[in-house]
């Protein structure tokens, strides 16, 4: 398992990058950005953030995420 090095400081903004299982062009499919839609608003509900950028490609996003006040788990938007 990969142990990465996450900064702990409350209400930081993270930039991150999501790529298709081998960069397959699904993104743009509209049942997938619904049930994308969908998955986002679910962790919102339970560990609120803030969506500051978005970009979707086909293959791939490009996010900016800011968490609350507060809050310094960056982990927890990945459960």
């Amino acid at each position: 398992m990969s142990r990465y090095r996450r900064t702990h400081i409350a209400g930081a903004a993270y930039f991150f990058t999501v790529v298709t299982y081998r960069r397959q062009a699904i993104l743009c499919d509209p049942d997938v950005q619904t049930t994308l839609r969908n998955a986002i608003e679910t962790v919102r509900k339970k560990r609120p953030f803030t969506i500051d950028a978005w970009v979707l490609l086909p293959d791939h996003l490009h996010c900016i995420w800011t968490l609350p006040v507060g809050d310094a788990d960056s982990a927890a938007l990945q459960r």
